[in-house]
């Protein structure tokens, strides 16, 4: 099987050719879709056709050297069955059709359940739920000695499985570990705690005679707890990876690398990693347990009574009745498996991991170093190293996927030296070291990549192998090991330093210019330099991206230089030399030319069949944290945020505030305009209208009033109205002459 790979998928197996680095081919694929009856059975019990009633391939190990056992959901009824390695397909029976057994116990019912399965010496240990509602969850080992949990007992609470692994012990100590979160019922809160797990299942138990038969008498679990003094608990496992010890080391040095995050909204969109040592754990099983009362359904403290039998001790299949009895009910450590140093080792305030490996990689002067593989929930790929006694350096952030989605599954090939990434859309190998794309020596060696170290020799960047290697990985320190022009590569002049771009621009005055600066890494710092002196805040505008805008004159033509800083260590990695232009530009007097930096180094995979996989978008240096992408977290997993080169806009603001106010008095002074006319409109109607009421209410009064008294005509004053307003004048007009007449028919009445 050596330089093949294998997957599942829906309806169907791949078998990937990947004995060449770098490429991979489709080798053999074999069918294995869902028979028409099964398909209806599925949808007439209430499942969709089309997004649940289909094979999903959730079991696939080697069996022995010849064959390879694998299960589907197949239509919610879980199958079984061989596969052949030589000619890759699914083992006959004796009626020539595929040879399949129940997967009920060894696989989920739900294409989207989790669950987990690991095979030793030919007998497979699954965690997985047992029944078509996914709501009996099960521990459980067959293909040989069969055996299963009593689901009566509460041994497991609405756990979620994780991840399975085979420590191999001294002789009758085999045991299989495995990771999960449930909810926990020692603890009593408002709301459903969910806590993680680790619980231990012995390879030799057969259950016992009449207590627990059939069933474990090993089980027991242990709470695992990942968090740091004053933050949230990150207390929902979500993947695990166990490494192995040293050569010559014991057993107990196997340690446990796993991701957690939080179920409070004060950890929302946080991860951490904890790292847990298999000594701890046997620690823990060896110490003492809580007793479940099933009456109340509390933990209390242990009460041994008369027996000596040690809770999860391997061989207790043979003991009498009495003390299986006592195991039945004492399955809960009551230690807490804490991480190594009391801390996560890694603290992501910005990312959620959903995968993770880890390989422990030699340097140059034959330190170990542990290098973390974290898949993020939006499909990332980190590579970071943990420091002792320092805070962990991330050395890559690959994007996978144009895309963000989610990846499903993480597999590190030491001996290939790559990582295989798969997602419902494609299959990704990459390289667990791209040391070519560090261009010089002050790359190289602020990269701080355990696999790579600069060649003084061949002038490059190279994998790890030769003694004379220049490396620094825990401090990154470019500016002490980089200091001679020899350390410059083959391919650039005797200069040190010198950029990847030198051009000459020629701009018109008046015009406006954006510089580009090339994205060398997330932890340094980018200035711009005209004539060998910094830029000056008020001329310039850079933005976020390192790009440099400003107006051309003649006061900022020259030669320009974008210089990153890290760790001390100056690189020159952009220059522009801009010239006046001598005749009109064609287009205006306006223009803006933007130079592009240098393409940024790509490893790209050779693609095969599509849609199978593609090749990845990019990868990418970024010397950034795994937690913002940005700053590196700090030993207490703190971010620590590095030198800003923000920039002022006082000028900008001003103008902005100015127009704001010129635009607020116009309002205003508008809104005063139209006020002043309407209360001029209602005093010109109230003028024409109060004086021929006043003389109606004279005559009305008429012996008071000589008749020979020269009075105002309301006429008159009505011919008046009618020139001073225009508009609705012969309305006013009807109603003025009627009261006009009535005045004058109340003079000429008989007193």
């Amino acid at each position: 099987m050596a330089g093949t790979d294998v997957r599942g998928a829906r309806d169907a197996l791949l078998s990937l050719d990947v004995s060449q680095r770098g490429a991979m081919t489709i080798k053999h694929e074999l069918p294995w879709p869902v028979f028409d009856t099964k398909i209806n059975e599925c949808a007439s019990k209430g499942k969709n056709r089309e997004t649940q009633c289909f094979n999903s391939i959730r079991v696939l190990l080697p069996l022995n050297q010849t064959h390879l056992y694998t299960c589907g959901t197949y239509a919610f009824s879980p199958t079984c069955a061989y596969i052949n390695v030589q000619t890759f397909s699914l083992t006959p029976d004796s009626q020539g059709r595929p040879l399949t057994e129940d997967g009920k116990s060894r696989c989920p019912f739900d294409p989207y359940q989790k669950h987990t399965a690991v095979m030793v010496e030919g007998e497979l240990y699954a965690g997985t739920f047992s029944n078509f509602q996914g709501n009996t969850p099960v521990i459980s080992r067959s293909l040989g000695r069969p055996m299963k949990m009593d689901n009566t007992l509460g041994w497991l609470q609405d756990p979620t499985f994780i991840s399975s692994t085979f420590i191999k012990g001294s002789p009758g100590q085999d045991k299989v570990y495995f990771f999960f979160s449930e909810v926990s019922k020692e603890y009593e809160f408002f709301e459903k705690l969910t806590v993680s797990r680790i619980a231990q299942v012995c390879t030799s138990d057969v259950g016992g005679e009449r207590v627990l038969q059939g069933s474990w008498t090993t089980f027991v679990k242990a709470l695992l707890k990942c968090s740091s003094p004053g933050d949230v608990p990150y207390n929902i496992i979500q993947d695990a990876f166990t490494l192995p010890p040293p050569e010559g080391r014991p057993v107990e040095d196997t340690l446990f690398y796993a991701t957690f995050n939080a179920q409070w909204a004060g950890g929302a969109g946080k991860s951490a990693v904890c790292v847990f040592s298999l000594a701890d754990v046997k620690a823990v099983f060896a110490g003492n347990y809580k007793k479940l009362n099933r009456g109340t359904q509390r933990w209390v403290p242990l009460i041994r009574g008369n027996t000596d039998t040690k809770p999860g001790n391997c061989g207790l299949n043979s003991s009498v009745d009495k003390d299986l009895a006592f195991v039945k009910d004492t399955f809960l450590a009551d230690g807490i498996v804490t991480p190594n140093d009391r801390r996560p080792v890694l603290v992501s305030p910005g990312q959620r991991y959903s995968k993770i490996a880890a390989q422990r990689v030699t340097g140059a002067r034959k330190q170990n170093y542990i290098v973390l593989f974290l898949l993020t929930e939006s499909g990332f790929l980190h590579k970071a190293v943990l420091l002792e006694g320092r805070a962990p350096h991330i050395i890559e952030e690959i994007e996978l996927f144009s895309e963000p989605q989610a990846v499903d599954n993480l597999l590190l090939s030491v001996e290939k030296g790559v990582v295989f990434v798969g997602s419902s859309e494609a299959v990704f190998e990459i390289p667990v070291s791209n040391c070519s794309f560090y261009q010089s020596c002050g790359q190289c060696v602020l990269a701080r990549d355990p696999y790579c170290g600069w060649d003084p020799s061949s002038k490059s960047c190279t994998e790890m192998g030769l003694s004379q290697s220049i490396q620094d990985v825990e401090g990154g320190n470019a500016d002490r090991f980089c200091s001679s022009q020899s350390m410059t590569p083959k391919s650039s002049s005797n200069q040190k330093n010198t950029p990847p771009i030198d051009k000459n621009i020629t701009v018109p005055l008046k015009g406006t210019q954006s510089l580009s600066c090339p994205f060398v890494s997330r932890l340094a710092v980018r200035i711009w330099t005209r004539n060998g002196q910094n830029v000056s805040e008020r001329d310039y505008v850079q933005k976020d991206d390192g790009t440099l805008m400003f107006l051309i004159t003649n006061n900022t033509l020259g030669i320009y230089e974008c210089i990153s800083i890290e760790v001390g260590f100056r690189q020159v990695v952009a220059r522009y030399r801009l010239l006046e232009q001598t005749s009109p530009s064609p287009s205006g007097s306006h223009t803006h030319t933007e130079p592009q930096p240098p393409a940024e180094k790509e490893t790209t995979f050779q693609k095969a069949s599509p849609p199978l996989w593609q090749e990845p978008t990019s990868v990418k240096e970024t010397s950034a944290d795994l937690a913002t992408r940005r700053h590196p977290p700090s030993p207490t997993g703190e971010p620590i945020h590095p030198r800003s080169s923000e920039k002022n806009y006082y000028n900008e603001l001003v103008a902005v505030c100015c127009f704001l106010a010129l635009t607020l008095c116009s309002i205003l002074l508008g809104a005063l305009y139209l006020f002043r006319q309407r209360v001029h409109e209602k005093a010109r109607v109230q003028s024409c209208s109060e004086i021929p009421q006043k003389a109606a209410d004279a005559g009305s009064s008429q012996e008071q009033i000589p008749l020979s008294q020269e009075k105002r005509d309301p006429e008159k004053h009505d011919q008046d109205c009618v020139k001073i307003e225009n508009g609705g004048t012969e309305k006013k007009d009807a109603q003025n002459n009627r009261l006009s007449n009535s005045s004058r028919n109340s003079y000429n009445s008989p007193a």
